[in-house]
């Protein structure tokens, strides 16, 4: 695809976050006339906002109603804007095409694209895939939902560069020029339901990852997933697969403590699963996905197993912060939802973990959480919003010792503390967002870590 001129298009950009200003400053660029709103006021005699408007950005705060539609070619509403607010159906109703930043992003880019989506493990393995192809010396961009503004990373790159996109479910479903070299789903389960309503349409919209593609581009999917699998007979890219638990015909897979790529008729093994510093078996398939997808475009095995054997994690994401007379303090506050905190309770293959959990309830199942929690938590501290529901779920499947704190990280993090003694472990993974407390879950984890500090 060659890169979009906007000249005469008057685009109304939804949302004044990271993605879009991002977006905003972007198709200015190339040649649109462009109006950024956002329900919320802002103060626009102050940065990033006088700098959007040197741009010659027109900035509507305060307010959103139908009369910024008018004469709009396109609207770009941010990730977290549903398509069931009113200006979002008044746009449908007058026809004006939707567009994500994403789409943006691949209209302004002659870059190969490799696109990572799935509930839980996108930042790790988008970080990976990352480090991976830097390290071939290929220019390579990373953004989308890894905070960075996708389209602002990769405007104007040339066909000989990358771009590693994390994309979730809301990025991709405004989005229908995406042709990815490259992409995985991870995994499905449920989750923003209360924007999709149904799982059906969450997987549909996961699915967009894989549009456009041809033969010569490759779809992975995880062979353990059964929601997941069943997606290769449907798609039009070169079908791969991941799986922690058989081998594969093609794609990659972990067998015998070691992790392998099957691809193009040969056999290579990566390395031994005790050569990564990662831990769990959900952190195994993310180096799998990153290794196949990284392979698949080029990249050479020996680049591959050096970043594999260096990379020692992401922040917020089963992070070790200290140990403690013995004892170890993990944090894993980007365990946002049951599947992701079912993971890391599943890493520590010991048990015998102090389990900080709870926060703003996404009002999903919690029998496999609770389950996994009676096997191995010796003491659930739960807090926030989630904390009365959780401690009912937990009460049903028979865990004991459970102690609620309130809406305080520092007293949930003092009774673990009080509590713990080795062979021991505390564990912050919420299992819920963390808007009941906190701006995001950066923010919680960075307040577990500080107070962790202070012990």
């Amino acid at each position: 695809m060659s890169i979009s001129d906007f000249t005469g298009k008057r685009i109304v950009v939804l949302g004044a976050g990271i993605s879009g200003r991002a977006a905003a400053a972007v198709l200015k660029r190339h040649g649109a006339t462009v109006v950024l709103n956002d329900n919320k006021d802002r103060d626009i005699s102050a940065e990033p906002w006088i700098s959007l408007q040197n741009q010659g950005i027109d900035l509507v705060f305060g307010h959103q109603d139908n009369k910024i539609l008018d004469g709009a070619h396109i609207v770009v509403p941010s990730p977290g804007i549903s398509s069931e607010i009113p200006v979002m159906q008044e746009a449908a109703r007058r026809g004006i095409s939707v567009w994500s930043e994403v789409e943006v992003a691949c209209r302004v880019t002659n870059a190969d694209i490799i696109g990572i989506t799935g509930t839980n493990g996108k930042t790790t393995t988008t970080t990976l895939v990352g480090e991976i192809m830097k390290e071939t010396g290929r220019q390579t961009v990373v953004g989308g939902n890894i905070g960075l503004g996708l389209s602002e990373e990769a405007a104007d790159l040339p066909r000989t560069a990358v771009v590693v996109a994390e994309l979730s479910s809301f990025q991709l479903e405004f989005t229908s020029s995406l042709k990815a070299k490259a992409a995985v789903i991870l995994n499905i389960t449920p989750d923003h339901l209360d924007r999709h309503h149904t799982m059906e349409a969450y997987c549909a919209a996961k699915k967009r990852i894989f549009l456009n593609q041809e033969d010569t581009d490759y779809a992975v999917l995880n062979f353990d997933d059964p929601l997941v699998r069943p997606m290769g007979r449907e798609l039009t890219g070169t079908v791969l697969y991941i799986s922690v638990h058989e081998e594969v015909p093609a794609g990659a897979f972990a067998k015998d403590g070691n992790l392998y790529i099957r691809l193009h008729g040969e056999e290579l093994c990566l390395c031994a699963e005790k050569d990564l510093h990662l831990f769990g078996k959900h952190n195994i398939q993310n180096c799998l996905a990153a290794a196949l997808l990284t392979y698949a475009v080029g990249a050479p095995v020996e680049m591959i197993r050096k970043v594999l054997k260096e990379f020692r994690g992401v922040e917020h994401r089963l992070e070790w912060v200290r140990d403690v007379k013995g004892v170890a303090y993990y944090n894993d506050s980007k365990g946002t939802n049951t599947d992701a905190s079912e993971r890391a309770l599943e890493a520590f293959t010991g048990g015998h973990l102090i389990l900080i959990a709870g926060g703003h309830d996404k009002m999903t199942s919690l029998d496999g959480f609770m389950k996994l929690v009676k096997e191995k938590v010796d003491t659930l501290i739960l807090l926030g919003e989630a904390a009365e529901r959780f401690e009912t779920e937990a009460r049903k499947a028979g865990v004991e010792d459970i102690r609620r704190v309130g809406f305080s990280m520092e007293e949930a993090v003092k009774l673990a503390h009080e509590i713990a003694a080795p062979p021991q472990t505390v564990l912050l993974s919420p299992a819920c967002s963390s808007y009941d407390m906190y701006n995001h879950f950066e923010e919680r984890g960075d307040d577990f870590k500080h107070i962790v500090a202070s012990l």
